[in-house]
């Protein structure tokens, strides 16, 4: 028997795990096409993706990712997390249940795990997430002089100032009330002020691109499984 109770608290569980390239829960892109926990504690979490080939490492990093966050929920026994309809998926599955990493899943053809990817992407999250912070700033006439003496605590708060927040401490960076609200996402450094412009062009380019190719994922699973295009959150 399956418990509803369990099962939304599956979902808000998994609602923490993020396409690591789109920086946006798998709930609300879609991805999951069931999260079921029975009276007993065995849970079993159905994933799909946008397209039969989307790359291996990416949807590896989801499925891991999805394990660990349900494994962790209260009465969970037995968790099992399962990708559909991917050309790894046989790999990925016996992968991740077996808690053999990347290299291991992929034996012979990966040489790494995935960290230094996982880095990449939230830099460009900060990235994206700078903009997003920074852009009403600008509106509102801050000059990048203004902007290059910011700290982040004296920013309004909102959604996206917490997001920023939670993306540079997962990169290690400094995100506190007194750090300033320009760094380099890659050695935390402050931005100087005649670098602001360049800065906030690269994050601007950043989040357009990530809205982009979120739209483009989002279309392509709608496509692929005859959906409306709402996951989980939004529905």
């Amino acid at each position: 028997m399956t418990s509803a109770v369990g099962s939304r608290t599956l979902l808000e569980a998994l609602g923490e795990v993020r396409d690591p390239e789109l920086d946006e829960p798998i709930t609300a892109l879609g991805f999951v096409a069931s999260a079921d926990m029975s009276d007993d504690g065995d849970v079993t979490v159905h994933l799909r993706l946008p397209t039969y080939f989307c790359a291996p490492n990416f949807a590896y990093l989801m499925v891991a990712d999805a394990y660990d966050a349900v494994s962790m929920v209260d009465g969970v026994r037995r968790a099992e997390v399962v990708l559909d309809d991917h050309f790894a998926a046989d790999a990925i599955n016996d992968g991740v249940a077996a808690r053999a990493g990347f290299v291991g899943s992929f034996a012979g053809e990966a040489v790494d795990e995935l960290g230094g990817l996982r880095a990449d992407f939230l830099r460009k999250a900060v990235m994206a997430g700078t903009d997003q912070v920074c852009r009403p700033l600008v509106d509102a006439g801050a000059t990048p002089s203004d902007l290059a003496r910011l700290t982040v605590g004296a920013v309004p708060p909102s959604p996206a100032l917490d997001r920023l927040r939670r993306r540079r401490s997962e990169l290690g960076l400094p995100g506190g009330d007194d750090a300033p609200l320009l760094v380099e996402p890659r050695s935390g450094a402050p931005i100087a002020p005649e670098e602001v412009p360049l800065h906030l062009r690269i994050a601007r380019v950043t989040r357009t691109s990530l809205d982009a190719n979120t739209g483009i994922c989002r279309g392509m699973l709608r496509h692929r499984y005859s959906t409306d295009g709402q996951g989980e959150e939004d529905r």
